[in-house]
């Protein structure tokens, strides 16, 4: 991928964002924080990341406020220009509610928050964001969730399975998520989203650098 201007969107209660401006920053991606309220060129951007937090406070669904505001309208034209959106954690849950990615994060199966560090396996290296991944690679990355149990019906997780669109999976399920799935892409090809965060793991003493391989 190469370096240009990324947008990254600030909702109520988005408190990732920083974090996800210096991992871009760091790999000498321009950025710019785009707030919920307003709608923004598509033009402008290379690509739109949407960080995690609690937007909205977590109010009726994780994400179900945030799918709904004015600059997620903008997204929606950008996804659909096949331009690249990343959505980490409650940025995933977003685009499962504005329906950019399919299914539903529902609540850890024992109902408690999971704050611990996982290993994944990488299932589809085509993606925007695997430029440095390979197929069945194993890399280790942060959770810090309460709702990151992926669901989806049975034609939808059948058409994820037959489309190529699980992107990473547990290898150690954490939270109950059908298939292991921690993280998918949309048809396209452009939308993805995970529920670990990469921007937590760039360097051996924060416990992995692995979150530098997806830029």
């Amino acid at each position: 991928m190469t370096s240009g201007k990324v947008g990254v969107i600030r909702f109520l209660g988005t408190n990732c964002d920083a974090d996800v401006k210096k991992w871009l920053e760091g790999q000498s991606f321009r950025t710019e924080y785009l707030w919920y309220e307003d709608r923004f060129d598509i033009k402008d951007y290379e690509m739109v990341v949407l960080p995690g937090g609690f937007s909205h406070g977590d109010y009726l669904r994780c994400g179900a406020l945030a799918a709904r505001t004015a600059v997620m309208k903008s997204v929606k034209e950008f996804a659909d220009s096949g331009k690249p959106v990343l959505g980490i954690c409650n940025g995933f849950q977003i685009l499962c509610e504005a329906r950019l990615l399919p299914g539903a994060l529902l609540k850890n199966k024992n109902l408690k928050f999971k704050d611990e560090w996982v290993t994944l396996k990488v299932k589809n290296e085509k993606t925007p964001f695997s430029r440095q991944l390979k197929s069945e690679q194993s890399i280790k990355l942060p959770i810090a969730h309460g709702e990151g149990c992926f669901y989806a019906d049975t034609d939808d997780l059948k058409a994820l399975q037959d489309f190529d669109q699980i992107w990473l999976s547990y290898e150690k399920n954490p939270n109950g998520s059908l298939s292991d799935i921690a993280g998918i892409v949309n048809r396209q090809g452009n939308v993805c989203g995970l529920m670990p965060h990469p921007e937590r793991a760039l360097a051996t003493w924060m416990g992995s650098s692995d979150g530098a391989l997806f830029l």
